[in-house]
């Protein structure tokens, strides 16, 4: 059994994702960062940080985006979310979850022009390819979220990252997408500006 604690448009939607993506059935337990559920004792002895997502397989714990995206790619082979029998290409999958998760992610508190210089270099390195790698993957999800956050909240100039526009569009059209932005919106978000 499977069940996500996510905050509605947090990094938790990178997983929320993926699990409509392989078709697995879970459970969802939203959490409220108003209410401050996510510091609440029963979650804190799931994940000590108090940190979302938690992702419950069975009852045992696996936290961090890249972690869990990476447990559901390996567990649902045929969602084909990872590449197989391809080690380049899953380091390049797992070359640009770092990135994202070290560069991308953080740029926010390190100001407007860092949040440019950042994203320009995730614009060029995608380039014109429809995704991350020649199909779509994981990192592609993990991508798309932040991006996703990014243009919800920084108001971006048309054109400014053209390669991330298109790639953003394309995640739009994905049915599981589409419903996972359907379920976080109806809980409403909770997220700063």
């Amino acid at each position: 059994m499977l069940t996500l604690y996510f905050a509605p448009g947090s990094s938790s939607m990178a997983p929320h994702i993926a699990l409509h993506e392989v078709g697995a059935p879970f459970e969802r337990r939203p959490l409220s960062f108003a209410r401050k559920e996510n510091r609440a004792a029963d979650y804190l002895a799931l994940n000590p940080e108090g940190k979302v997502p938690t992702l419950l397989v069975d009852g045992r714990p696996v936290t961090e985006v890249a972690g869990i995206l990476f447990y559901l790619a390996h567990r649902y082979p045929e969602a084909g979310l990872l590449p197989r029998d391809d080690i380049e290409a899953e380091a390049q999958v797992v070359s640009w979850m770092s990135f994202i998760a070290s560069t991308l992610h953080p740029a926010r508190r390190r100001g407007m022009d860092y949040v440019k210089e950042v994203w320009s270099i995730a614009d060029r390195r995608l380039g014109g390819r429809d995704w991350v790698l020649d199909r779509y993957s994981i990192a592609d999800i993990h991508l798309f979220r932040l991006y996703w956050r990014i243009v919800g909240s920084l108001k971006l100039e048309p054109g400014t990252f053209p390669n991330l526009a298109a790639h953003y569009d394309r995640m739009m059209a994905r049915p599981a997408v589409q419903r996972t932005l359907e379920i976080e919106a109806a809980i409403g978000y909770e997220l700063p500006a």
